[in-house]
């Protein structure tokens, strides 16, 4: 049964010089148990299309819906926070808050036990390949592969049934890039969630149950 819908969906927005249709008309579901990869070129529409299936954007056109209810109709704060985890391109950290204490920030916001939020955060930051003695270290002081493995760390330790990754591994070299698409299809596989990524790399995207593409905001099975 899906697990997120979107219905006829479309954004349009107006910029300086002209009224842009970044998403036309997109319909698609995702289901729990499986990956899904978005293809297509830059400003294709994909991100765009992304922020919409996360609440970060309300549709001008069409519904999102998860467990059958409209983003509309929701708090998305609550709803990214509890159901949605987003995997952002941009790692989105907090830079005085250390790596380990990124990662324990959604579980305090789920008021999950210290010792059990603790033991989760430090279990996902050694998965993505952060070190122990990494842990303590702020943003600033990480490479920009390591911050990008601590943002997947953070959006996993939530637990939420539904994960939205943007370029997932876009920083990430050859071997760690793999290392974190095997964690997604875990996720998918072993642990029940729907996970859909936006990728520019096709071997990722052969990796995928099923692939979309993108083109000029019109969203087609297949790539």
């Amino acid at each position: 049964m899906e697990l997120l819908k979107a219905e006829n969906v479309s954004f349009t927005y107006q910029n300086k010089y002209q009224t842009v249709h970044a998403v036309k008309q997109a319909s698609c579901s995702f289901e729990p148990g499986r990956t899904y990869a978005i293809v297509g070129k830059s400003g294709s529409g994909k991100t765009t299309f992304l922020s919409l299936l996360a609440g970060l954007e309300l549709p001008t056109g069409g519904d999102v819906f998860f467990e059958g209810r409209s983003t509309r109709d929701m708090d998305c704060d609550a709803y990214r926070r509890d159901h949605a985890a987003v995997i952002y391109q941009s790692y989105n950290l907090f830079p005085l808050l250390t790596a380990e204490e990124n990662v324990l920030y959604p579980l305090k916001l789920k008021k999950v036990p210290r010792a059990e939020a603790q033991e989760r955060a430090r279990a996902r930051l050694t998965e993505v390949g952060i070190r122990e003695e990494e842990f303590a270290r702020f943003p600033l002081q990480l490479s920009g592969g390591q911050q990008q493995r601590v943002a997947i760390a953070r959006a996993l330790a939530a637990g939420n049934r539904l994960v939205l990754a943007d370029e997932p591994t876009g920083n990430l070299d050859v071997g760690s890039g793999e290392q974190v698409v095997d964690i997604l299809v875990r996720l998918a596989h072993e642990d029940g969630c729907a996970v859909v990524i936006i990728t520019h790399d096709l071997d990722i995207a052969a990796r995928m149950d099923e692939v979309f593409t993108m083109r000029d905001g019109v969203l087609v099975r297949g790539d």
